[in-house]
C-alpha cells in the first residue's frame, strides 16, 4: 500500500505500508529513470551509497526488469565508500555486489569502484580524477549551474543521526565545496577512513532518492523534512542539506520512519 504521495518543500514523499511495497515502488522508479535516461542520452549513470536499503533493490533482477531494463547502458558509481579491501565486510562495494550486482548483467567495466590499495586521500583523488574524465567525454553530464557532474540518479540511505553518504553532522566534510570527492579519517562510525561525494555533487544530480526505514530513524526524518522542525542542529542535519539545484528529490519511507512527520497522517 502506498499512502498518498505528498509534495513538500523538501521533495516528494512516498510512504509505504510495508517494505515489500516500498521495494516494488523503488524498483519501478529506478526502472523508469533508466528508461528515460537511456532514451535521452544513451546511458544511465547511477551512484549508490551503502546501507541496508540495498537489499530492497533485489527485485531489479526479477521479472519484468531482467528483460525490460537495458543493463548494458548502466554505469555504476559509489556515493561513498569505506577505505577497506573489497572483500571486507565493511566494503560498500562488497555489499552492493552481494545484494545486487551479482544478480544483474551489468558489464564489469562499467562498475566504477575505488582503488582500495590507496590511502583515503589518494583514493578520493583518484576517484574524482576518473569521474572528471568521464564528464569530459560526456558519458556523465556536466551540471549547467556548477562544475559538478550531473548523475542521472544518486541513491542514498540515512542514518539515525541524519547523516547521508559519509557526511556526518557537524563534520568539516559538510563544508567542502572545491572538490567533488573528499575523504575523512575520523568517521564517528567504523571504519574511520572513507571517501564521499561532497554536497555540491549530490545536489547537482538530476535525481536524488533517499530511502529510510524503521522507527529508530523517525526523529531524523522529522528533522530532515518538516519545515517547522526544531531540534538539535536540525538546520544543519546533513539529510536536510540535500536540496538538488535543478533536480528532483524523492523520499522513500516506510510508515515506521514517517510516523513523526507533521504534515502526513501516518499511524505507527
Amino acid at each position: 500500500m502506498l499512502f498518498p504521495r505528498v509534495q513538500t518543500s523538501r521533495g516528494e514523499l512516498r510512504i509505504h505500508e510495508s517494505l515489500d511495497d516500498l521495494s516494488t515502488d523503488l524498483v519501478e522508479y529506478i526502472s523508469e529513470l533508466s528508461e528515460k535516461s537511456v532514451k535521452e542520452r544513451g546511458v544511465f549513470t547511477i551512484a549508490l551509497s551503502g546501507g541496508s536499503f540495498l537489499g530492497l533493490l533485489g527485485k531489479l533482477a526479477g521479472t519484468p526488469y531482467d528483460k525490460t531494463i537495458d543493463w548494458f547502458k548502466w554505469y555504476i558509481f559509489w556515493v561513498d565508500e569505506h577505505v577497506v579491501a573489497k572483500s571486507h565486510a565493511y566494503s560498500n562495494y562488497k555489499l552492493a555486489k552481494d545484494e545486487l550486482l551479482n544478480k544483474l548483467p551489468v558489464l564489469s567495466s562499467r562498475v566504477h569502484s575505488i582503488n582500495d590499495s590507496l590511502s583515503a586521500e589518494d583514493a578520493a583523488s583518484e576517484y574524482e580524477f576518473g569521474i572528471r574524465q568521464l564528464v569530459k567525454t560526456r558519458l556523465i553530464n556536466a551540471s549547467g549551474t556548477t562544475d559538478c557532474p550531473k548523475f542521472d540518479l544518486i541513491l542514498l540511505g540515512m542514518g539515525p543521526d541524519g547523516h547521508i553518504a559519509s557526511l556526518f553532522p557537524d563534520h568539516s566534510a559538510l563544508g567542502v565545496k572545491a572538490e567533488w570527492i573528499t575523504f575523512i579519517t575520523d568517521s564517528p562510525e567504523p571504519p574511520p577512513e572513507r571517501i564521499t561525494f561532497t554536497l555540491p555533487v549530490i545536489n547537482s544530480a538530476s535525481n536524488v532518492a533517499i530511502v529510510v526505514t524503521g522507527s529508530e530513524k523517525a526523529e531524523a526524518v522529522h528533522l530532515a523534512i518538516d519545515a517547522d522542525a526544531v531540534g538539535p542542529n536540525s538546520s544543519v542535519l546533513p539529510a536536510r542539506m540535500v536540496q538538488p539545484h535543478k533536480g528532483k528529490l524523492v523520499w522513500f519511507l516506510d510508515k515506521q520512519a514517517a510516523f513523526k512527520l507533521n504534515d502526513v497522517q501516518v499511524s505507527e
